[in-house]
């Protein structure tokens, strides 16, 4: 690719990303219904375990993790991150690399999923009261989490892209492959409270990360193809 065309494709992705965020801002679909689906799902465990608090901090950060992903998948699903035959056909129209179409989406939804991502910690750290010892190795990992999250959902709708089950086939195909960023994001709190270097973790869930991306890119072709 020659210099001059690096910086389209970059323009053409953010405006891609820009296009999907308006279009979820008008809708409200992520933050405004699957936020609170998430925001529930991390008060019902309290309520059913009750008031043992000592249990509660040890297990509050892997929920949050838990939840995120099983919520966040919904993020990444979302209607208004679907395209249709004449959206598609005006891409193309205008030269759009299916690769370049597929990253904008992907960008969209890690903006989507990092701000889910700051939505629950809240709750959270009041419904459970961890021990966040170390808390700034996560850092790294919520916008590794994002990414990682963000790709897998973006290849799994091009995957069942116009098919009617695709909301309920999208976490079948992205929940498995998602185990290695739960185990990597419940690990490196769990690592630094103890007073070890999470970096072995932190690589597994940027490895997992670029594994997709590279996946994403090699497919984004044919998937432009099948739809």
């Amino acid at each position: 690719m020659s210099a001059d065309t690096t910086p389209g494709a970059l323009r053409q992705c953010l405006e891609l990303a820009r296009k999907d965020l308006r279009q979820e801002l008008r809708a409200g679909e992520a933050l405004l219904v699957t936020a609170p689906f998430g925001a529930a799902g991390l008060l019902l465990v309290p309520l059913a375990i009750g008031s043992d608090v000592p249990l509660l901090r040890q297990i509050g950060p892997g929920l949050y993790w838990v939840v995120m992903l099983l919520f966040g998948v919904l993020v990444t699903l979302r209607q208004s991150a679907v395209d249709g035959p004449a959206q598609l056909a005006m891409v193309r129209l205008f030269g759009v690399h299916p690769a370049v179409r597929l990253a904008g989406r992907a960008a969209a939804n890690t903006v989507l999923l990092l701000i889910f991502e700051a939505l629950l910690i809240p709750v959270a750290v009041i419904l459970y009261d961890p021990d966040l010892s170390g808390w700034v190795w996560l850092l790294p990992v919520f916008p590794l989490v994002a990414v990682g999250l963000a790709l897998l959902g973006t290849l799994a709708n091009a995957l069942a892209q116009g098919l009617a089950s695709r909301t309920a086939l999208g976490p079948l195909l992205v929940v498995p492959v998602s185990l290695p960023l739960l185990l990597g994001a419940t690990q490196v709190l769990e690592a630094a409270r103890y007073g070890h270097q999470p970096w072995s973790w932190l690589l597994l869930i940027l490895t997992v990360d670029l594994a997709v991306a590279v996946a994403l890119g090699l497919v984004s072709r044919h998937l432009e193809e099948a739809a």
